[in-house]
């Protein structure tokens, strides 16, 4: 699965047709730059390969400074992990193993 690109003009759209879905959402900050970024990448592809309830919006966090901000990313790679609009399940800058974030989601199934 592709991820979407979003940016500050998109989000919130591309957001609330997402959960309309019923997926689980999952924000990644970063770069195309950040060696860590691209890292995480793999690591949500592994996740995306082995679950089919998940949207990845993919926020470049160079050209959504708002976003960025209104999300208090302060690091890249981060990743915020949503079940719903208002349930956020998870939040951690750095590399996060699929095998993690899996486990984040499927406590919520």
């Amino acid at each position: 699965m592709p991820f979407i690109d979003v940016n500050e003009e998109n989000f919130e759209a591309v957001l609330a047709r997402e959960f309309e879905k019923e997926k689980f959402v999952i924000l990644k900050f970063g770069s195309h730059y950040c060696d860590a970024c691209q890292i995480m990448e793999m690591e949500l592809e592994e996740l995306c390969d082995r679950l089919t309830n998940v949207s990845v919006l993919s926020i470049d966090s160079g050209l959504s400074q708002g976003l960025t901000q209104q999300f208090f990313v302060e690091e890249i790679p981060t990743t915020v992990i949503f079940k719903e609009a208002e349930k956020q399940l998870f939040y951690r800058t750095g590399i996060t193993l699929a095998d993690d974030m899996i486990e984040v989601i499927l406590k919520e199934c």
